[in-house]
């Protein structure tokens, strides 16, 4: 569809224009290779390639319009360039605007934070499924319009794809959508233009330090998604992280708190713990879920919380709840035909991992040993390896180190980095193998009747990365094939 560039701007803080201000153009690109003739191109500084290099090979495409921070060293009179300040920003606002602003129609609320993204934001989507809405889901595991599965390639999609998917969701009459908001998407300014009903904040701990470099830089880029939020928007927050009250400072609209262990506005108590799930005291009201661990009974909070604030009836959302499953790849359990469990978790930073460990530690007997197998990405925070195999070899009977995600580094040397962190009595509990699914059968050898195993890391991942090619690797396949299930 073509649209002039004088409505596309609306919204968009121009600093200089060069040539014609009054064209149409057909659609928006950041990547040149996309571009066609009478297409828009937006030229964005990005972490491994600066588009402004790109702004002669969209034109020589046909690029009627090149939205640009600065002017390219030379230019063609058939082709308008525009001057912003910040063209990530300016792409957030362009895509919005090109997609008829969908989040003018649909109530949409961010989650964000190091851990539990993935299962607050789907479990609002199964919950409000399940009261009758249709929904929205924008994910790392997947992306749903309604009941259209749509497969996720990042934890929130670029600007153009997001607000395509949201424009979706508007046309089939989606009323809700619930999305994982990472960090680098707030840092890229990707959800700048969007209008958010509300924000849950849900904790945050050592991650993605090879991005954000710092762990203040961190912090300060998952409070900017909250300072962001406007006066008629909520932020829910969880009181039991240290960071919880930081979030809210600048907000503008309606604060809220749920926490498990001190006053809030929306509170729970654990009162039974089982491998089959728990029995919470939920604002008032006793529910049974079929979820493990104190870091679920924040995350079911916060989905409770939500619930109410987005002005759901209390006893169908408690309801709701008590019928919601675990989500793909988070603490899921699968039981040999002779007593062995072993859980695949998505766990893949040292407090999730920590999280998992405890909890697996308060169900045990006490007789059984727990194995456990753990890798960590290539190409990612270094800084995670050492605390990983330490925690590991803390709260575990065996360890095996072995790969995730390799990408272009050597799996042999990330485990080397890892056994680093392991203390010197607790290194004959330690195994390395880098093939991981030699690593996993290894484990399911060592296991007798009762014994527990954890495979962290992958989760949901059906894919292995290595030197550049995905090859097709799933943790619950392998252990099913091991157990002859």
């Amino acid at each position: 569809m073509g649209i002039n560039i004088n409505e596309l701007f609306g919204s968009v803080n121009i600093q200089s224009i060069k040539g014609d201000r009054d064209v149409e153009v057909n659609e928006i690109h950041f990547d040149s290779r996309k571009v066609k003739s009478g297409d828009l191109f937006v030229a964005c500084r990005g972490t491994m390639s600066d588009g402004h290099d790109f702004i002669e090979t969209a034109v020589e495409k046909g690029a009627r319009v090149i939205v640009c921070e600065e002017l390219p060293k030379s230019s063609t009179s058939e082709t308008s360039y525009i001057v912003v300040e910040d063209s990530s920003a300016a792409l957030s606002q362009l895509a919005h605007t090109y997609y008829n602003k969908p989040t003018e129609n649909i109530q949409l609320v961010g989650v964000t934070g190091t851990n539990g993204k993935t299962t607050i934001a789907t479990l609002l989507y199964h919950l409000f499924k399940k009261l009758g809405y249709k929904v929205g889901l924008l994910s790392t595991v997947c992306n749903y319009v309604d009941e259209k599965e749509i497969k996720a390639t990042h934890t929130t999609p670029d600007s153009l794809q997001l607000n395509a998917l949201l424009a979706e969701m508007v046309e089939v009459g989606c009323e809700y959508c619930f999305m994982e908001v990472s960090s680098h998407a707030i840092d890229q300014k990707r959800v700048g233009a969007l209008n958010f009903k509300g924000g849950i904040f849900s904790n945050i701990t050592h991650d993605h330090l090879d991005y954000h470099k710092t762990f203040d830089a961190y912090l300060k880029v998952k409070k900017a998604f909250f300072d962001q939020l406007g006066k008629k928007s909520f932020a829910i927050t969880n009181a039991d992280d240290k960071n919880g009250k930081l979030m809210l400072q600048n907000m503008k609209g309606h604060k809220f708190s749920y926490s498990t262990r001190s006053f809030a506005d929306y509170r729970c108590q654990i009162l039974e713990k089982h491998f089959s799930g728990m029995l919470l005291e939920m604002d008032g009201a006793e529910v049974w879920t079929n979820f493990i661990g104190d870091f679920n009974a924040h995350n079911l909070l916060a989905v409770y919380g939500t619930a109410r604030l987005l002005n759901q009836n209390k006893e169908e959302v408690l309801k709701g709840i008590s019928e919601l499953k675990s989500v793909d790849g988070r603490f899921e359990s699968i039981i040999s035909i002779d007593g062995i469990m072993a859980i695949v978790d998505y766990a893949h930073t040292p407090d999730a991992l920590k999280n998992v460990l405890e909890t697996i530690g308060t169900l045990r007997s006490g007789n059984e040993q727990v194995i456990t197998v753990v890798g960590a990405g290539g190409d990612r925070d270094k800084t995670k390896r050492p605390l990983m195999a330490k925690i590991s070899a803390e709260l575990s009977d065996k360890v095996i180190l072995t790969s995730d995600n390799p990408r272009s580094e050597d799996p042999d040397q990330i485990i080397r980095e890892m056994k680093e962190g392991v203390a010197a009595n607790n290194t004959r509990k330690v195994l390395a193998i880098s093939d991981r699914n030699e690593a996993i059968r290894t484990a399911c050898m060592l296991a007798k009747k009762d014994d527990i195993i954890l495979v962290a890391g992958k989760g949901h991942e059906d894919y292995q990365e290595i030197k550049g090619v995905k090859h097709h690797f799933d943790d619950k396949e392998i252990i099913r094939e091991i157990f002859k299930l």
